[in-house]
């Protein structure tokens, strides 16, 4: 089958833009000035085509989606083991959470700073010592100190909150696109590594039609124009597309130039990856 699909175009850029650009040069059935419809061969492809992966590595504990499922922006698609992860942000919600350490040097804070007032009011009529002044006063800064140390403790349990649960969000998957899933790379049990994705999703609204045209229409087609997108057979009809790019570096060597258009597939009726003829209307 793979060898099939070799045979049938999805060959390497350069080799398709070259058999690409012979079909156009064969294909053309009008000349520069003429004005009616001028047909070129086509490919329509996918707009993009993402190799999902995780930004962590780990064994793959689920996958909520097969080839050929629809998919949409954001969705759960799949999670790798998160037991650890889970046990964390536990750990960490419980730490954030427990304020005894604060509760107990207010209470303490108080205690001293009441122990400072009494013997400041025993010391101004000298029936207390300085020296026990003094070391109340010490005492209750201290204990100050310690209440603001517990204060910041519990600030930082609580962003160790926060970053113990981006852990985890980092092991569930999130489809980055709408489109579709193209293929599943890895199954539940697989172990996850850096160099290997875990699926691949397409999208397919719009959908992106690659067509190489000979340099002597450079300027005569524009980014914004329409264009009619004709699919081969099976699946054929008539179709509006847009013009988005138009390469500003010709190709010398084949004679043509590419001009990348957006066909809007909101139903999902076309597949990607099939040939195609287009027409522009040239003045």
């Amino acid at each position: 089958m793979r060898l099939n699909r070799l045979r049938d175009g999805f060959r390497p850029a350069s080799n398709r833009r070259l058999a690409l650009s012979v079909a156009v040069l064969l294909a053309s059935v009008a000349v520069p000035g003429e004005a009616h419809p001028t047909e070129f061969d086509c490919v329509i492809e996918p707009h993009q085509t993402v190799n999902l992966a995780s930004p962590v590595v780990g064994v793959v504990e689920r996958l909520d989606v097969d080839r050929g499922d629809i998919v949409k922006r954001g969705q759960v698609i799949g999670k790798l083991q998160d037991g650890v992860e889970r046990a964390a942000l536990a750990l960490a919600q419980t730490r954030a959470s427990d304020s005894s350490r604060i509760g107990a040097a207010e209470a303490r804070l108080r205690y001293l700073r009441s122990q400072q007032d009494r013997l400041e009011k025993l010391q101004s009529k000298d029936i207390a010592s300085r020296s026990a002044l003094q070391k109340a006063t010490e005492e209750a800064n201290v204990a100050e100190h310690e209440l603001e140390t517990a204060k910041f403790d519990k600030q930082v349990a609580a962003l160790q909150v926060e970053q113990t649960r981006q852990v985890l969000d980092r092991m569930t998957l999130h489809s980055p696109i709408d489109g579709i899933v193209v293929e599943r790379l890895l199954v539940p049990g697989e172990y996850r590594n850096e160099q290997s994705p875990i699926m691949k999703l397409a999208q397919l609204d719009p959908l992106r039609v690659e067509v190489f045209v000979p340099t002597a229409y450079y300027g005569q087609i524009q980014t914004g124009n329409g264009a009619i997108v004709v699919p081969e057979e099976p699946i054929g009809g008539n179709y509006e597309a847009t013009v988005d790019v138009v390469d500003r570096v010709l190709d010398a060597a084949s004679g043509t130039f590419g001009v990348r258009l957006l066909l809007p597939n909101k139903q999902l009726q076309l597949p990607g990856g099939i040939r195609c003829k287009v027409r522009f209307e040239l003045g």
